[in-house]
């Protein structure tokens, strides 16, 4: 093939792989990049703060807090609660104070119109017959004080509306899954440290920090863990299909165990996308059109 045929630009049709080329070149279209690893957390790390853990605890769902982290997170949540119930409830209030209001005013209303429904029969028969009418030429005579509101303040504007309190939600949802979540859930996880006494580094330096304690296979974000949760051991998932799984039976303690006891801990995902779902971040730029 010649060199004017690699490079022809006579054709007819705007091929995939050249438009693709010329996107690369001209600084057009959207480019998709891999995040890299220092973009991932790591499995250790608090769902919450991104940082090692000092006293770990999971979730039912597998997701990782650090205790403080959670606690603070809960009652947070918990007091976040009480402040809107006691905005609801003098919401409460305020309405029935409101609805007594008006059924006084309507009664008062009621007894004024008749009034002067019986002074204008008696007005009548004492005056010549005609209509009667009002000198006055104000707006906010006869009544309409009350109908045409302030208009400097905001509140009574004729587009303001009045934004209405729902009644809280007691229930605390987990900042990760979504689920609900209560204190009484949280299960401590107890990590296997690595026993080499050449690397003279401290923990949160180490590379490989912890170890399955029944394979004392080092643990990391490639490799899936699990809990056992009596005893919030880690495992790795291959200690718990090849070992556990045949006969049930907690290899360190030997207790019985059940498959609602294994917690599969959910691995270190960006802090922008859901955890190994989508670790692809896009940059969009104007579209080459052929």
């Amino acid at each position: 093939m010649t060199r004017h045929a690699r490079n022809c630009t006579a054709g007819a049709v705007y091929t995939y792989h050249e438009k693709k080329k010329d996107a690369a070149a001209s600084g057009y279209g959207t480019q998709s990049e891999r995040v890299g690893k220092d973009s991932v957390k790591n499995f250790d790390c608090c769902s919450l703060t991104l940082q090692p853990c000092r006293k770990p605890v999971v979730t039912k769902e597998g997701y990782l807090f650090d205790k403080e982290a959670i606690l603070e997170f809960i009652i947070t949540k918990k007091n976040e609660y009480n402040r809107k119930l006691k905005q609801f409830e003098k919401q409460l209030k305020k309405e029935e104070v409101e609805k007594a209001e008006l059924a006084t005013a309507e009664k008062e209303a009621n007894l004024i119109k008749f009034m002067n429904r019986e002074k204008n029969i008696s007005s009548r028969d004492t005056s010549e017959p005609g209509p009667s009418t009002s000198s006055s030429i104000s707006n906010l005579a006869n009544g309409k004080d009350k109908q045409l509101p302030s208009f400097w303040v905001p509140s009574q504007l004729p587009d303001a509306k009045i934004s209405k309190i729902q009644k809280p939600d007691p229930t605390v949802y987990c900042p990760i899954s979504g689920k609900p979540l209560k204190m009484k859930d949280l299960i401590e996880v107890n990590w296997t440290l690595v026993n080499d006494p050449d690397d003279k580094k401290s923990l949160i330096a180490k590379e490989n920090r912890y170890m399955c304690p029944v394979t004392h296979d080092i643990l990391s974000n490639a490799v899936p863990c699990a809990v056992i949760k009596p005893t919030g051991h880690v495992i790795t998932m291959e200690c718990f299909e090849k070992i556990i799984k045949k006969d049930w039976i907690h290899p360190l303690t030997g207790e019985k165990l059940k498959e609602k006891d294994i917690i599969p801990l959910q691995r270190g995902g960006t802090g922008y996308a859901l955890t190994n779902t989508n670790l692809e971040g896009k940059n969009e730029r104007p579209v080459l059109q052929a």
